[in-house]
């Protein structure tokens, strides 16, 4: 079971001074990444630095609205509210409400397919996080369980739960094969990145 802390990212400033980024995880490495998640905090409006043949999802995860303008379409993009557009595009920001934070997700086009999507927790019902998969806490109160193993008519019933291990804002869990499971009240942000298959 691994779990990023957002406290341990590494922050980057930007080239132009707009902002500052931090990086949660790529692949294959860090350098020649075919994937990318990471966290920005936006302070000043302007361009987005072009990325040929990237598809991107950006997500407003603190602060109230970006204005995205892409190819000359303006988009205006609310908390929670995920938003795909191409890395070949012409786009700049602006930020009518002030400084933000968003949740990016890049992927290199016809090797890897991202999506994203945000959930509400529950206290009944743990919420898995599968292999090929990362869950960003965005808000409230949660907890992270390796998953209950299968039980079995020979098995000595267990005297202990699994011990779960609390999340703080921002810490992201990594998925895996045994599909750590999430549970607590608040926003979780789930972002998967699927291989592209070749035909």
């Amino acid at each position: 079971m691994e779990i990023i802390r957002y406290a341990s990212l590494k922050s980057t400033p930007w080239a132009n001074g707009g902002g500052i980024t931090r990086q949660i995880a790529a692949g294959p490495d860090t350098k020649n990444w075919d994937w990318r998640v990471s966290l920005a905090e936006v302070s000043k409006a302007g361009p987005f630095s072009p990325l040929p043949g990237v598809d991107r999802i950006i997500t407003v995860v603190e602060g109230d609205l970006i204005a995205l303008t892409v190819d000359g379409v303006e988009q205006a993009l609310e908390t929670y509210r995920p938003f795909r557009f191409s890395g070949d595009s012409e786009t700049s920001a602006a930020l009518p409400t002030g400084v933000l934070k968003d949740l990016n997700l890049m992927t290199r086009r016809g090797a890897f397919k991202g999506y994203a999507a945000i959930i509400e927790l529950s206290k009944k019902r743990p919420h898995p996080v599968f292999a090929d998969q990362f869950a960003v806490l965005l808000q409230g109160s949660a907890t992270v369980s390796p998953a209950a193993s299968p039980a079995t008519d020979d098995a000595e019933p267990s005297s202990t739960a699994p011990a779960a291990e609390a999340l703080g804002k921002f810490d992201t869990v990594v998925g895996s094969d045994d599909a750590p499971e999430i549970s607590g009240r608040g926003f979780l942000a789930v972002l998967s990145i699927d291989p592209v298959l070749s035909p």
